[in-house]
Order: structure tokens, then C-alpha cells, then sequence
């Protein structure tokens, strides 16, 4: 779990400091683009980590409910 977190963590910050370079106005068109896809990387692995940790906490949750029929 430990690690998951580290890799949100630093999948996360990557993502942050692309947003402030796409942001500059020095930042060329071509750059841009390429740091687009780069931050969607990170943002595809932040996602899937979160997605885990969704479905985890509805298994853990879904365990504690019994079923009335």
C-alpha cells in the first residue's frame, strides 16, 4: 500500500509541474504538445491508482453489509 502511495505521490507532483510549464508563456506550441502527453501518463497511472483504491474501499465496505432478501 505504502508503495501505491509514493507512486501517486510522485505521479501527482510530475503531473503539478507539467501543468505550471504548459501554463508558462515561454513554453512553445510543440512543447506543449509534448508535455500534454507526457502529464497524461501521469495523470493515466494517478487515475488507475486511485480506481484500485475506489474498488478496494467498495469490497471492504460491501463485506461489512448483510444480505436481506
Amino acid at each position: 500500500m505504502a508503495e501505491k502511495k509514493e507512486r501517486f505521490e510522485k505521479a501527482y507532483e510530475k503531473l503539478r509541474e507539467i501543468s505550471e510549464k504548459i501554463k508558462n508563456d515561454d513554453t512553445s506550441l510543440e512543447d506543449s504538445i509534448k508535455l500534454y502527453e507526457e502529464g497524461m501518463k501521469y495523470y493515466a497511472e494517478c487515475d488507475g491508482i486511485l480506481n484500485d483504491a475506489e474498488q478496494k474501499i467498495e469490497v471492504i465496505g460491501g463485506e461489512g453489509r448483510e444480505v436481506t432478501e
